[in-house]
């Protein structure tokens, strides 16, 4: 701790995991973080009802959290009556921070800007990849020792596709700027997309039906609500054409699964699916060992040296909250499907 700072730094405490605190913050980030608040407490803090963590939560404006953190209910929330500011070193806060925290006016933050830069780059990867049917050709090398052969494929390259996103999130727009590389025509369906946004994006936005049946590549990017659930079910998937691909990076509960395997079992569509659901598939799945299908096991989002960039993404927040008061990746719970 630079004990030479100013002693006007508010308090902060860091909640979340040990393997994620090592994870996300480099030395260079809690150099910078110390020069701004007094880390207070363990570093981090794992168990929020241990006698020194209650120390620490009793003087703490700023919480800093991350993957592994407890629940963050109302007795802690009583337990740290200064806080202010909840700044997550991750995406959703929806599977530990209770509304409660913004109903006692806590602004809270979240580095989901800062995870969306490698889940749409890895979907970007797929979209080319699928699009040049490289897992087809893939097994088609391994299984034949031989040199390519197109009889059969579908439709081969990325040469004026329609891309069809499912989906404005902040992954959506990120993929939609990175598809702009390809000769592409890009469509997107989501019900809170003004034509003006869809303009200035430069995109034609469609209803959910059109999006299907004219995707040459569907890629989802929707939350994951009670809304949104199956929202890509037999329907939607019969009303794409052969050889359509569905790409899905966000959650695996936007898509029927028992739908899609049966149209991917038939060879119609191609997939690369980094969530599935249940995740991961039973071990008897067909789609582990079908040529059109890709699985990994959720890696789009930030991982190694990418980590990094989430913690440094929260440090620039408290720097700004504690400098200017302001938050640049703030949340309201509306946009978290919070109820009241």
């Amino acid at each position: 701790m630079d004990h030479n700072a100013p002693p006007s730094r508010p308090s902060a405490v860091i909640v979340m995991a040990k393997q994620s605190f090592r994870e996300v913050f480099s030395e260079t980030a809690l150099a910078r973080l110390s020069a701004v608040v007094e880390l207070v407490g363990p570093l981090p803090i794992t168990d929020l009802h241990a006698p020194a963590s209650r120390d620490a939560l009793r003087t703490a404006c700023v919480m800093l959290t991350g993957w592994g953190a407890p629940r963050i209910d109302a007795a802690v929330l009583d337990a740290a009556p200064r806080l202010e500011a909840v700044v997550h070193t991750a995406g959703t806060v929806k599977t530990f921070l209770d509304v409660e925290a913004f109903r006692r006016g806590i602004r809270v933050s979240t580095a989901a800007a800062a995870n969306a830069t490698p889940v749409a780059e890895f979907t970007l990867a797929a979209i080319v990849f699928g699009l040049k049917r490289a897992s087809r050709f893939a097994h088609q090398l391994r299984t034949t020792r031989r040199h390519r052969s197109v009889d059969g494929m579908p439709p081969v390259g990325a040469n004026g596709v329609t891309i069809g996103i499912l989906g404005a999130s902040r992954v959506g727009r990120e993929v939609i700027r990175l598809v702009s590389l390809l000769d592409a025509h890009v469509l997107v369906c989501d019900p809170y997309l003004s034509a003006a946004d869809a303009a200035r994006l430069g995109v034609e936005a469609v209803p959910l039906e059109e999006l299907c049946r004219r995707s040459d590549v569907l890629t989802l990017h929707a939350p994951s609500t009670p809304n949104t659930r199956h929202i890509i079910g037999a329907t939607e998937l019969a009303l794409l054409h052969d050889g359509a691909i569905v790409v899905n990076t966000a959650r695996g509960a936007l898509i029927d699964t028992e739908a899609l395997t049966a149209e991917l079992v038939r060879g119609r569509l191609d997939a690369y699916l980094d969530v599935t659901d249940p995740e991961p598939l039973p071990q008897d799945s067909p789609l582990y060992a079908l040529p059109n299908v890709v699985l990994t096991p959720h890696i789009a989002g930030a991982l190694g040296n990418e980590i990094h960039r989430l913690g440094d993404s929260a440090v620039r927040e408290v720097e700004q909250y504690v400098g200017r008061g302001v938050l640049a990746h703030e949340l309201r719970a509306d946009e978290l499907a919070y109820t009241a």
